[in-house]
């Protein structure tokens, strides 16, 4: 028999709570060059222009299991040409449980890469800095921005093309 409160109600089921950790988190891919290392002994000469470019992606790799990764590239170059490439992706692990379906990619594309991002943003320093060059601090970067800005263009993208698609990272 259901219980009942003492207004006579009967309170609505409780929903198991959300769980989420980082199972494993890891370098997925990473490559730094420094096609010009000669120049740096003529010394440091103008300073360089910085392109950064930075994207998120989510996939599910078993049940309740999911991969979040930052893919993230610095071009530095200046007037005589490249001075540095880095191109890095950082992922994580995440373990999942109980999250409402439309939640999950916000979460999966916001707050996991949100959880990451400090061990990507020292990886991108020391090697900068190892590579022989000022480390490369960036700035924190805004997920839920990025996802607003992605969806809105999917959304043009959609309009554009009159062909629906879809990103959903919860799909196999």
């Amino acid at each position: 028999m259901a219980e009942q409160t003492s207004n006579g109600h009967t309170p609505p089921a409780q929903q198991p709570n959300v769980q989420a950790r980082i199972v494993a988190q890891y370098v997925k891919d990473m490559s730094f060059e420094n096609p010009n290392a000669e120049r740096m002994l003529e010394g440091p000469g103008e300073n360089p222009n910085l392109k950064l470019e930075i994207n998120v992606n989510a996939r599910r790799t078993a049940s309740g299991l999911y991969e979040t990764a930052i893919d993230f590239k610095a071009n530095a170059s200046n007037a005589t040409g490249p001075i540095y490439i880095l191109e890095v992706v950082y992922a994580a692990m995440f373990k999942i449980e109980n999250m409402p379906q439309q939640a999950l990619e916000p979460f999966l594309l916001v707050n996991c890469p949100s959880f990451i991002f400090p061990f990507l943003r020292r990886l991108v320093s020391d090697t900068t800095r190892e590579g022989g060059f000022p480390p490369l601090n960036i700035d924190p970067i805004d997920f839920a921005a990025l996802y607003v800005h992605r969806q809105q263009q999917s959304q043009k993208d959609k309009a554009v093309a009159g062909v629906p698609t879809s990103n959903d990272p919860t799909s196999a």
